[in-house]
């Protein structure tokens, strides 16, 4: 009766204790749900994966039209390369700004915004067009309908963006949702 009563205890405190972890884990999503600006990862220094200065990884994938998109033929435009999933909170922040950067500055700036969605883990085509139809996206939508180019590109969080310049170089890998001042600030720093 006493290790029944002990073993509650024990129970209790383990539930109180992961409780309280998922609370502030929710919280502290909550608060990066509410912040328009990732954080930088150093690439510079990266021991694998890509580096800063390397041509980035090529890769061609298919549209939500059937087209295809490859990487290298955007050599050039300064490239703004944003992996994303319909179900992510920081994704959905994040797309308005993206819009509205590609309709204001790309033309004018030499940018191209390519959308890389995780197609694999996002479920069916209609949902993914459903979403870009709501947010009325207008940048190149791919559809990544296996793994492959986020292990390459070492996306462990979403939305994950590269900042790629015209000689197709990879300059900067932002993780967490971007505004449009975040985009230009680092839009201006490419060549």
């Amino acid at each position: 009766m006493k290790k029944g009563i002990g073993l509650l205890i024990v129970i209790a405190l383990i539930a109180i204790m992961v409780g309280s972890y998922i609370k502030k884990q929710i919280e502290a999503s909550e608060e990066i749900n509410d912040y328009a600006l990732g954080y930088e990862m150093d690439i510079e220094n990266n021991e694998s994966g890509v580096k800063k200065g390397q041509i980035a990884p090529d890769f061609t994938l298919s549209t939500l039209s059937g087209e295809t998109v490859t990487l290298s033929e955007l050599k050039g435009k300064k490239v703004i390369l944003n992996f994303w999933a319909t179900w992510c909170p920081p994704c959905k922040k994040e797309m308005p700004h993206l819009q509205d950067y590609y309709d204001d500055y790309a033309e004018e700036e030499n940018v191209e915004i390519v959308g890389v969605n995780l197609t694999y883990s996002d479920g069916s085509l209609d949902n993914i067009q459903k979403f870009v139809d709501s947010y009325k996206l207008t940048f190149p939508i791919l559809l990544m309908e296996e793994e492959g180019v986020n292990q390459t590109y070492q996306v462990l969080t979403i939305p994950s963006t590269f900042m790629i310049d015209t000689e197709g170089r990879i300059q900067r890998h932002i993780v967490g949702p971007l505004d449009q001042e975040a985009l230009s600030h680092y839009v201006k720093e490419l060549n």
